[in-house]
């Protein structure tokens, strides 16, 4: 049932994955979830860059040197976590949003859309037990610099996806339903 898959998907991160690889059919089948998310005026603002394989090496190494010659406070830690993230997963998928050239929408909504995309992905990975974790740096604004990106196109983050081994941890929320609900 779907409100299981819902209740059960848990950000996965890079140094809990396994290494064995995401094949390019399953990242389609993940992409592809992506397409059907709701979308008002049909605009479909979703774009994805996928890095697999050899590609992650550049991400990670475009990420760790931009994070140091951007910085204020440069942290060894982070920017070893910019340089081996993207090697340690199956595969790191950029999101991004392609605003509406006419902008009959607010931007809001195109983001809206691009995130229920993301979610879509999310929930297929997660029951074909491919871990995820959506990473949104300050360095997303730099990504047109490495990757060509069209007028209008922004980075909004990256899909980190990887399989892992065993079991997830429970999930829980500070407060119910009940206590962020109004009935009018």
């Amino acid at each position: 049932m779907i409100s299981e898959t819902i209740k059960n998907r848990r950000a996965v991160f890079p140094a809990q994955y396994n290494g064995q690889a995401i094949t390019k059919e399953e990242i389609l089948t993940i992409l592809e979830s992506a397409n059907w998310a709701p979308t008002h005026k049909r605009t479909e603002p979703w774009r994805f860059k996928v890095f697999h394989g050899t590609s992650q090496v550049a991400l990670g190494k475009f990420m760790a040197e931009t994070y140091k010659q951007t910085t204020d406070n440069f942290s060894e830690f982070t920017y070893d976590k910019f340089m081996d993230n993207p090697v340690k997963s199956g595969c790191v998928i950029a999101i991004c949003m392609q605003r509406d050239p006419k902008q009959s929408l607010p931007e809001w909504e195109e983001i809206a859309a691009t995130s229920m995309a993301v979610q879509n992905m999310w929930l297929s990975a997660h029951e074909m037990r491919i871990g995820a974790y959506w990473a949104s740096p300050g360095i997303v604004k730099y990504m047109d610099k490495f990757i060509q990106m069209e007028e209008g196109e922004q980075c909004l983050g990256f899909f980190y996806m990887g399989k892992y081994d065993g079991d997830l941890p429970e999930g829980i929320r500070k407060s119910t339903i009940k206590e962020k609900t109004v009935w009018v």
